[in-house]
């Protein structure tokens, strides 16, 4: 979903300075690049620097995920491809899936304001699963899609998302709107945006 269907990290990044810097706790642009894509509970003891009570993380990240939806509302443009590229797997007969880290409810937010909904056949969350490097939401979704794993394209954009990929066993396509391209070298395709991934590119991965 961020960083893939469309740019949301200004406005996470936004959101997250907000409340991070009213409960005193320091945050820069370099330390909202390692977290994202993670689960709040993850990265969030992290950045206070000492464990955290679990009712605190939910509070906090509960505060901040209604800042980024409030802030969302007519802000949302898919980036380039995608729009293309969802009618294009839909017409091959591709089930389609989102899994993401993100709350469930922003995950809806986004897909309705971008207007994209109907190309999904699943929204998938980890919910109490573990989050990203571990592949758990992706084989949550390829058992809701009921496709196998190894049947499975991954496009994503961030260092944890390719590793839940390949521990996952699906090929993955990496998009440079986070990373950059020599970051991304762990996935089978790598492209700066999705309206320069070819078909070709997609045809090979599944010979």
């Amino acid at each position: 979903m961020d960083g893939i269907l469309a740019d949301t990290s200004q406005l996470h990044f936004q959101s997250w300075e907000r409340v991070l810097t009213q409960q005193g706790i320091p945050f820069d642009r370099g330390k909202f690049h390692q977290i994202f894509g993670l689960k709040n509970q993850d990265f969030l003891p992290h950045l206070a620097g000492r464990p955290l009570e679990p009712h605190w993380i939910q509070q906090i990240a509960d505060e901040k995920e209604l800042v980024f939806r409030q802030s969302i509302r007519g802000q949302l443009k898919p980036l380039p491809g995608v729009v293309d590229w969802l009618r294009r797997f839909k017409a091959w007969g591709c089930r389609q899936a989102v899994a993401s880290s993100a709350p469930p409810e922003n995950v809806d937010v986004q897909v309705d304001e971008m207007h994209i909904r109907q190309y999904f056949d699943a929204l998938v969350t980890p919910g109490e699963l573990p989050g990203k490097p571990n592949p758990a939401v992706f084989i949550k979704a390829s058992r809701q899609l009921k496709v196998p794993t190894a049947a499975c394209l991954v496009i994503e954009d961030s260092l944890p998302g390719i590793e839940a990929a390949r521990k996952a066993g699906m090929c993955c396509i990496a998009v440079a709107n986070t990373n950059p391209l020599e970051a991304l070298s762990q996935a089978d395709v790598v492209v700066l945006s999705l309206d320069q991934l070819t078909a070709s590119q997609v045809e090979a991965l599944f010979p």
